[in-house]
């Protein structure tokens, strides 16, 4: 009948967008800084403001660099998107009755946050993890690093590091200490409920492990990855 094949070809146009849209937006953002996000825009419903500055890696403080790997993903460097040994103690952790905890690599975390909005469906886990495929093939560490400091949440209505330096330090990323950016990669799990401006003492207690950690992650010539 006519109705059936208009239906058919309409889905397979669906699925073509579907396919086809977040390529065309990699390749977009892999040279142009994404203009707002999902969960920008969430916030900004919720009544947060919008606080960001864009700034290139190398304006980026490296000790925020490494501090932020060795908190987030330790493995960024050597996986190709997803952390299976993270996945599988994950799901080795829920079938023991407990809560499911994240195993989120940097890049699984840039999908999410360039892309896609919260929560913890399925639907959107499937929809991270083929965008995260697109990011490892298409956009250099680099690259990923640099876009994920540029729009992570760092506070409410607060994104990226250099406008959270200058919200919580006064100061440019560039500038950051060690102890600072361990501050800051502290927040990531909570930003909305933690604050490096009136730190907890659990919050000052992981940001010391960080800041121990972090000087043992190698930074290569291009500012991320050897």
């Amino acid at each position: 009948m006519l109705w059936r094949r208009w239906l058919g070809r309409l889905s397979l146009a669906g699925l073509a967008v579907a396919l086809l849209l977040p390529l065309l937006l990699v390749l977009l953002f892999r040279g142009l800084p994404p203009p707002v996000t999902p969960l920008m825009l969430l916030r900004l419903s919720e009544g947060y403001d919008l606080t960001q500055s864009w700034r290139g890696l190398d304006q980026i403080s490296p000790h925020l660099r490494r501090a932020v790997i060795a908190a987030e993903d330790s493995r960024f460097c050597s996986h190709h998107g997803f952390d299976w040994e993270a996945i599988q103690s994950a799901v080795e952790i829920y079938g023991e009755g407990e809560r499911l905890v994240g195993a989120s690599t940097i890049s699984m975390q840039t999908a999410k946050n360039v892309f896609l909005w919260p929560g913890r469906t399925f639907l959107r886990k499937g929809a991270e993890a083929y965008l995260t495929l697109y990011l490892e093939a298409l956009w250099p560490k680099r690259r990923i690093l640099e876009v994920y400091l540029n729009v992570v949440e760092f506070g409410p209505g607060l994104y990226g590091a250099e406008a959270a330096a200058n919200r919580y330090f006064q100061k440019p990323a560039a500038a950051l200490t060690l102890r600072e950016a361990a501050l800051l990669a502290a927040l990531l799990p909570a930003p909305l409920v933690r604050s490096p401006g009136h730190p907890s003492p659990t919050l000052r207690r992981y940001a010391g492990v960080i800041a121990a950690r972090a000087p043992l992650i190698r930074l290569g010539a291009e500012g991320a990855c050897p």
